[in-house]
């Protein structure tokens, strides 16, 4: 199978070269030329196995240089038990009548993140023996939060590779960024950005379109790729959770195979919900897509108009991995609704640098309409949220409660009653402070000693490598502002 740009299809890439090379040098992003399907057969097959196996079958579909033993010995180790805390690995859980949870955040940094970053590291390390690379791969991230954790604890110490990770100097959790800055390992980096989210990505995607940058590091054995969701070997993991989160509904007996599902997706740079559309392409039976923003609402208000519009406040949340106002991962779906049209993909992405929107055609915005809705949550409904499921035993934090808000606003707007999920992204430990506002107690000042507080609070116990963080030391301090992360990316590659 081939890869093409979002933004040239002429461009066709095998799986292992879009994979290293992460971002295509047009500024498009690698999707398959096609979409393998899965049987009813195959889907009963699946029914029977365990995550590990799930997941390098569903692999095997797209990546068809690598063989069946590698993508299921990456798989057993990505998945394994020392790295996630659960044997589901991506578990199910029913939160009431024909609703569940798909808790994503049982991996070794407590967020989804986890679910492709323990699979991209292996798939790149053999990306460069398949295509003869013998530079050194540098991998660059931008994070609104969880990726740069999940990222560094994948690549640390990974050979072949090194890892400098950005993010939004007042953007993110105390628990977020303690966990990025203690972070071990001979080539990772980490450095703030003076802005937000959309600053630290627009710097990333810059230095990647930069040719003089990319010759620079060339000469030093370098060459640059991403270990942000804009790369395929981050999207392909993700379409596993959603396929097997069918089978456990099979295997629960919620549904029988052909009946519909429907997945709210908390959603920021549009990846995470991208690959519950891919796996409906290949034929799992997925309703409606709900696309669930905090205050920053730019997607609610493309799905509601055909507008993309990033030209508004933007906001500082509680749920902070979805301050986004640019929606990187949008623009495979762009291609999608289009027919592929890499023109019009093109041209819409440069109205958005230029004038900051644009708008799709009557034909794509109906076709959205009919695939996506969208919703989203404020501050106080977040908080609401987390009080009432934590009052029926159930315990999560504010990226998740946005995401159950807005399946209950579709419910009660649509009378839509069909079984439900909405995932949950990250474990409610690492947004400490929040939680125990919204549960009513008064959150005490240090921030790690926090998560001793809700787990005495509430009787549920801290994922160990959270509660690891007390006592440990800080490894990074740099600061940067936006227009200086070259300077960075050029001092950490010297």
């Amino acid at each position: 199978m081939k890869y093409l740009s979002t933004r040239d299809k002429t461009l066709r890439l095998s799986a292992a070269e879009a994979i290293k090379m992460g971002l295509s040098r047009d500024g498009g992003l690698f999707t398959p030329e096609s979409f393998p399907t899965l049987t009813e057969g195959e889907v009963r097959d699946l029914c029977a196995k365990d995550y590990q196996a799930r997941s390098a079958y569903i692999m095997g579909k797209y990546l068809d240089d690598f063989t069946a033993e590698e993508l299921a010995a990456f798989a057993a180790f990505g998945y394994s038990a020392e790295k996630f805390d659960h044997p589901a690995v991506a578990p199910l859980r029913q939160v009431g009548g024909s609703t569940y949870c798909l808790e994503l955040w049982h991996g070794p940094t407590s967020a989804f993140k986890d679910m492709a970053l323990q699979m991209l590291p292996q798939l790149l390390s053999a990306s460069l023996k398949k295509t003869g690379e013998e530079k050194t791969a540098c991998i660059l991230v931008a994070t609104s939060g969880d990726t740069g954790k999940a990222a560094m604890e994948g690549f640390a110490d990974v050979p072949q590779t090194k890892i400098m990770v950005f993010y939004p100097k007042d953007g993110v959790s105390e628990i977020q960024k303690l966990q990025m800055v203690t972070q071990e390992g001979e080539n990772v980096g980490v450095c703030s950005v003076v802005g937000n989210f959309d600053d630290a990505q627009s710097g990333v995607k810059r230095i990647f379109s930069d040719e003089g940058i990319r010759e620079e590091l060339a000469g030093r054995g370098y060459f640059l790729s991403s270990a942000n969701s804009i790369n395929w070997g981050r999207i392909l993991p993700q379409v596993v959770y959603y396929v097997s989160a069918y089978c456990d509904l099979m295997n629960a007996g919620a549904v029988s195979y052909g009946d519909e599902v429907n997945f709210c997706v908390p959603t920021g740079n549009f990846g995470n919900i991208l690959a519950c559309y891919y796996a409906k392409k290949m034929g799992i039976p997925v309703g409606k897509l709900i696309c669930a923003s905090n205050c920053n609402d730019v997607l609610t208000d493309f799905i509601r108009t055909g507008v993309y519009d990033r030209n508004r406040p933007f906001h500082t949340t509680m749920s902070p991995s979805m301050d986004i106002l640019i929606s990187s991962n949008l623009e495979r779906m762009l291609f999608e609704l289009s027919g592929g049209d890499d023109a019009m993909v093109r041209s819409y992405m440069e109205q958005l640098k230029a004038a900051g929107r644009y708008e799709i055609t009557p034909a794509m915005k109906e076709q959205l309409q009919q695939l996506f809705y969208g919703g989203f949550c404020g501050e106080e409904d977040t908080k609401a949220t987390i009080a009432a499921l934590y009052a029926d035993h159930y315990l999560i934090d504010t990226h998740t409660a946005v995401a159950a808000k807005v399946l209950e606003d579709y419910r009660r707007e649509t009378g839509d009653e069909r079984v439900a999920v909405f995932a949950s992204t990250a474990s409610p430990y690492k947004f400490c402070d929040s939680v125990l506002s919204a549960i009513g107690e008064t959150p005490v000042a240090d921030s790690v000693e926090r998560i001793g507080q809700l787990q005495a609070v509430t009787g549920v116990a801290a994922p160990r490598r959270l509660a690891a963080l007390k006592g440990k030391k800080p490894r990074f301090d740099a600061v940067t502002e936006k227009d200086k992360m070259e300077d960075v990316v050029l001092r950490f590659l010297k």
